[in-house]
């Protein structure tokens, strides 16, 4: 059962070996949203996610017997973690089941904390229902990663944190996958102080808590590909629902370029590294969702572990949204000195050139010219503006490439 009681036994169970993430006030976000915003950073426990919170409540309250029997989770990557951290600590056996597409960074990690790794199904649901046939097969405790009461509990200890924190917090915002976290934090919080509001966010790729709570119990979503795989989960929680349903005051959506634009601004504004799934909270801010101004918000950075190849990719992407990478197809003629007048011009606008495609044989180019694919720096898209009214001034035919 999950109540305050047995959040706050969690809270002192699990007190001495979990780090009390700081909460952190932000001026550039409050300034962008209207609203005075404090980051809960949670990306900074030992296996970068609040999951170990809820993993290792579990693990405290087993059985001698249990603990020697070993433990079982499945996970698309933090809760693995978090369980192989905590079972290894205690010398107990651990092995977790990851779907195939588990991202590199998350996979190494659970394997370095000690746990015996195996990769199953396309998503967390398919690897997540073989991990309990194991389970079963080995007469193993299964830690599941959200329906389980003590887990519930060990994430709810975020919430008592947050109001000791910050007593004047008015509303405080979490990521939605299973519903383990907002669970607990909703139970913590609305039992501590009913006036706060608490609102949960989804990736609009797969929204299994939303429609669990349109259609009054838990519904399996066709798989979907999302940078939010932490909260990838098809199916809702049998125990979260109804505890969603009664401690959380509203649900909302973000989509792939807003989760993106979040986890940018973290980086870029914040120094602060954020999963998918840990910036999902921010996105819904920063996008105006909640329809808040004026309000002291809390905002959930529930994971960091987030694969370099990913991230390069969305800095990529977000440069190319704000301006500040353009690129495009000139048509010059086909003579010595001619991509030198071109790159003078770029020169005097103070844009940087990062890379360059010189083509003589498609585009439709005549047998005397040529095309070049450029791609350039700028400082936003005023500059970007200027340098294509430069370039224009100067006579160059050209188009942006999407």
């Amino acid at each position: 059962m999950v109540n305050l009681e047995s959040i706050e036994a969690a809270a002192t169970r699990i007190g001495p070996s979990i780090y009390e993430s700081p909460l952190v006030h932000s001026k550039t976000l409050s300034r962008l949203s209207g609203n005075a915003i404090f980051l809960k950073l949670e990306n900074l426990q030992m296996t970068g996610s609040f999951k170990e919170r809820g993993a290792l409540n579990r693990i405290l309250t087993m059985t001698d017997g249990e603990r020697r029997q070993g433990v079982i989770a499945a996970s698309a990557g933090n809760h693995g973690q978090g369980v192989a951290y905590h079972a290894t600590q205690r010398n107990i056996p651990v092995q977790i089941w990851m779907p195939r597409s588990t991202p590199l960074i998350k996979l190494t990690a659970t394997r370095a904390y000690g746990a015996d790794i195996v990769l199953h199904g396309d998503n967390y649901d398919e690897a997540c229902e073989a991990a309990m046939e194991r389970s079963v097969q080995r007469k193993a405790a299964f830690i599941h990663p959200f329906d389980d009461a003590a887990v519930i509990a060990g994430q709810g200890t975020v919430g008592l944190e947050l109001l000791k924190q910050n007593p004047a917090l008015d509303v405080i915002i979490v990521p939605v996958g299973g519903g383990g976290l907002i669970s607990g934090i909703g139970c913590a919080v609305k039992k501590r102080n009913a006036a706060v509001e608490v609102i949960g966010v989804q990736t609009g790729r797969l929204p299994s808590m939303q429609t669990a709570l349109q259609q009054q119990q838990p519904v399996n979503l066709p798989a979907k590909p999302t940078l939010a795989d932490g909260i990838a989960v098809r199916k809702a929680g049998a125990r979260t629902l109804p505890l969603i349903r009664k401690y959380v005051d509203r649900l909302v959506t973000v989509e792939e370029d807003e989760i993106a634009e979040a986890i940018l601004m973290l980086l870029e504004g914040e120094k602060t590294v954020a999963e998918g799934a840990g910036a999902v909270a921010l996105a819904a801010v920063l996008q105006a969702k909640t329809g808040h101004r004026g309000k002291n918000i809390a905002v959930l950075v529930s994971g960091g572990n987030l694969d370099v190849t990913l991230l390069a990719r969305i800095i990529e992407q977000g440069m190319v949204r704000d301006g500040r990478r353009l690129r495009l197809r000139v048509r010059l003629p086909d003579y010595p000195g001619a991509l030198e007048g071109l790159a003078s011009v770029i020169a005097k606008a103070q844009a940087n050139i990062v890379e360059t495609s010189y083509n003589r044989a498609h585009y439709g180019v005549s047998l005397n010219e040529a095309t070049i694919d450029i791609t350039m720096e700028t400082r936003g898209r005023d500059h970007a503006s200027d340098l294509l009214a430069a370039l224009t001034s100067s006579r160059y035919a050209f188009s942006v490439v999407e």
